[in-house]
């Protein structure tokens, strides 16, 4: 039986990321990019089992492409839709706890944090993530930039928080100011939810 995966429920209505985040980009990176990496994953899945089936050694190796963009692509989707919520329900606030102190460890500050992953946001060349991770062996955390749709796993971190700097998640709002956008998301973070991955994951 081959795996298949399905688009995630997104948990909050299009528009209540706004005025941060419009309705309209989100229906379209939701409906159209996100699960155009699910249809896509699926069909690649599909295709490595028959060429499995087949021996075909040669497919296998040729459709790791696809794989890991696709799966990436899912994978951080998924991250980031939980990694947002509406500022009236406490978008960019941090209460002390287990994360803020180790925020304070690593970067001396909430605003440290946000000023040097923002720069690296906006700094990635072409399409990209900036992500918050945690190094489990060194327990610490760490700022990381990947290429396109690369999961932060293949760097050795596991992710707790992750910029979508794509243009697709900002160009129909931001136009090509990716900054305005970087500097802006912060506002509708849910800082619970980083939280939550960080105690499951890093404490």
């Amino acid at each position: 039986m081959v795996l298949k995966f399905e688009l995630p429920p997104l948990g909050y209505d299009f528009n209540e990321l706004e005025p941060i985040i419009s309705a309209e980009i989100m229906n379209l990176h939701y409906t159209k990019h996100h699960q155009g990496y699910v249809n896509n994953l699926n069909k690649a899945l599909e295709q490595y089992a028959e060429a499995e089936a087949k021996k075909d050694v040669a497919q296998m190796i040729a459709l790791q492409s696809a794989l890991k963009f696709n799966g990436g692509g899912h994978v951080n989707h998924s991250i980031f839709w939980t990694n947002l919520i509406s500022e009236k329900k406490g978008g960019g606030n941090l209460e002390k706890g287990k994360l803020h102190d180790a925020i304070v460890a690593g970067f001396g500050s909430l605003d440290a944090l946000i000023s040097e992953m923002s720069a690296k946001a906006v700094a990635v060349q072409g399409s990209g993530w900036a992500w918050l991770g945690c190094n489990k062996a060194k327990k610490q955390l760490e700022i990381m930039c990947c290429d396109n749709q690369d999961p932060l796993s293949t760097k050795g971190l596991v992710p707790l928080l992750g910029v979508d700097v794509w243009e697709h998640a900002y160009y129909l709002q931001y136009k090509n100011v990716r900054a305005d956008y970087v500097k802006a998301i912060w506002k509708v973070i849910n800082w619970k939810n980083v939280e939550e991955r960080f105690l499951s994951n890093c404490s």
